[in-house]
């Protein structure tokens, strides 16, 4: 029998786009399921060790604007990832690193100050129900919790301890990058470009577009033509592929991405590359460069 949670978060204000993520679910794209979880992986985890919880428990991530949560229980709460401004009924506290909240308080996360992505970990974790082992909310799919609504109850899980490790302390958050340089390994459809493309795409200075959302990096630049025009069949896809659609103008697929695509990848980034592009904000410098 699966325990029900007798304590819960209220979402008070939701923030233009807060989902609840944790490691994903890896390991279903043979079944058309994606990968979700946090884009800044890193971040997901390193606020969730300093409340307590295991590296994969599920979190918030907010986009851009930030959310505000009351929960019905006293908890201890990390708000990482993106800089911003943290409250507690109105009283300033510490960002990126823990602190106490009282039962029935509400703990704001401001805008992002530097950044995009903020993350809101909570002792217990939170623990709405699992699809395919994950607790994530896959965009593009459905799958997992809907994005936060203002009045959503999200049920809490019941911390290990009494507080965060005894460890805990500041801690060096990365920032945001002023300029993301993502390695790229070539192919597989690289043979589909032009020499003077791949030329252009590991020289020339893109933009992050603002148009980029959980499921692609869209950016801003030169576009890169193709040697071949026929259709491409559809194929698999992975995280960190670089589609180019018929604009010219690279995509980078992120944790949301479709498992398949009927346009050409002209390279795939290093995995431990998207991190820092979870946190690049529309207008940042970009350069693709040779894994």
């Amino acid at each position: 029998m699966i325990p029900v949670a007798r304590h819960h978060l209220h979402v008070v204000r939701p923030g233009a786009l807060t989902t609840v993520q944790d490691a994903g679910r890896p390991g279903h794209a043979h079944l058309g399921v994606g990968r979700a979880g946090a884009l800044d992986a890193p971040a997901a985890r390193l606020a969730n060790r300093l409340v307590g919880n295991p590296p994969d428990a599920a979190v918030l991530e907010t986009t851009l604007t930030g959310c505000a949560v009351r929960p019905d229980r006293p908890v201890v709460a990390v708000v990482g990832g993106a800089g911003c401004r943290v409250t507690v009924d109105g009283r300033p506290v510490a960002w990126g690193a823990p602190v106490r909240v009282p039962a029935g308080a509400v703990l704001d996360a401001g805008p992002a100050g530097t950044g995009l992505r903020s993350y809101l970990a909570f002792g217990g974790g939170l623990v709405p129900d699992a699809v395919l082992g994950s607790r994530s909310a896959d965009l593009l799919s459905g799958l997992g919790p809907a994005p936060l609504s203002a009045g959503d109850e999200l049920p809490l899980g019941e911390p290990a301890s009494a507080g965060p490790p005894s460890h805990a302390g500041p801690v060096p958050w990365p920032g945001a990058p002023a300029e993301l340089v993502l390695p790229v390994h070539p192919g597989p459809r690289h043979d589909w470009f032009t020499d003077a493309a791949l030329r252009t795409l590991l020289t020339a200075a893109y933009r992050v577009s603002p148009h980029s959302n959980r499921i692609g990096l869209r950016t801003e630049g030169p576009p890169l033509e193709r040697s071949r025009t026929e259709e491409l069949p559809s194929e698999g896809m992975v995280l960190g592929a670089i589609q180019v659609p018929p604009d010219g103008r690279p995509v980078v697929f992120l944790n949301d991405h479709p498992t398949t695509g009927g346009y050409p990848v002209v390279g795939v980034v290093l995995e431990r590359a998207l991190a820092a592009a979870a946190q690049a904000v529309p207008g940042t410098r970009l350069r693709f460069v040779r894994a």
